[in-house]
């Protein structure tokens, strides 16, 4: 743990050549405690190499603030979406909202399927075949929320056509194998700062096994936050310590890692212009 420092203060360990940023696929700025120092949070995300964020829904209460969020400052990207653990609340008032403002956005999502919340699996397929039918309807890839259910996750995703739209498996923690079933339908794997924890094993053979043009970034600020900075609430000026540790992992120039990931963020996220 780092401590006696603003954390939204620290350097960046990473200086990019010209041309080379790191997009997070994946953080909650609209939630507290980012959302109320959100100019000091991406002034640092950008001291840090970080160009852009996307910024998914979990609720449907959230779509506005995260639109108001993403309309006010340059670089946010809103993509809107009903998390399994709110799958209750994807009515047919909700989901029509979602086809709404949806189109709006980069992506739809957070989405998907996860036993460790209350709601129930039939409820929990439910919202997101729902949910998946309305992103290959717009045309938007899929941010897709999975634990302990990517059988079922594939399953239905393959049946309700997502390989049309693709998307990225957020903050991936299944197996290389599984992995690549997803990547097969045109999902990218997104890795985190699990690969950063003591004693992680199974992100470190993710990061390792997965092909290079399959691989994105993010840090599900403010949560996933990296070992050197435990105890803090996670935030977008810390995704170098993901791409550092996943480039050691691959034996590769961190410079090379930003690159190919920009790269491939851009092409499963078309609409995210940075």
């Amino acid at each position: 743990m780092v401590s006696g420092k603003d954390p939204y203060q620290q350097p960046s360990p990473l200086k990019f050549a010209a041309g080379i940023g790191l997009i997070d696929t994946h953080c909650h700025l609209d939630c507290e405690p980012l959302r109320s120092r959100l100019p000091e949070v991406l002034a640092a995300a950008r001291r840090a190499g970080v160009i852009g964020c996307v910024v998914p829904g979990v609720h449907p209460r959230d779509w506005e603030r995260i639109a108001l969020v993403a309309g006010e400052h340059d670089g946010l990207f809103a993509a809107y979406g009903i998390h399994p653990m709110h799958a209750d609340l994807a009515d047919d008032h909700a989901l029509a909202r979602l086809a709404e403002i949806g189109a709006a956005g980069v992506a739809v999502g957070e989405v998907g399927l996860d036993p460790g919340y209350g709601v129930g699996m039939e409820q929990q397929e439910r919202a997101f075949r729902a949910q998946v039918r309305l992103a290959v309807a717009m045309g938007l890839p899929l941010l897709v929320h999975c634990r302990r259910a990517f059988q079922r996750t594939l399953q239905l995703l393959h049946e309700e056509g997502a390989g049309q739209v693709g998307g990225i498996m957020h903050s991936f923690s299944g197996s290389p194998e599984m992995a690549r079933e997803f990547i097969r339908l045109g999902f990218a794997i997104s890795l985190s700062a699990t690969v950063t924890w003591l004693g992680a094993q199974r992100p470190l053979r993710l990061a390792r096994e997965i092909p290079l043009e399959s691989i994105v970034l993010e840090t599900d600020a403010p949560d996933l936050t990296p070992q050197r900075f435990r105890r803090q609430p996670n935030q977008p000026a810390w995704l170098p310590e993901v791409l550092l540790a996943v480039a050691e992992i691959r034996g590769m120039l961190s410079a090379d890692l930003a690159r190919a990931t920009l790269g491939n963020t851009r092409r499963i996220l078309e609409r995210v212009m940075v």
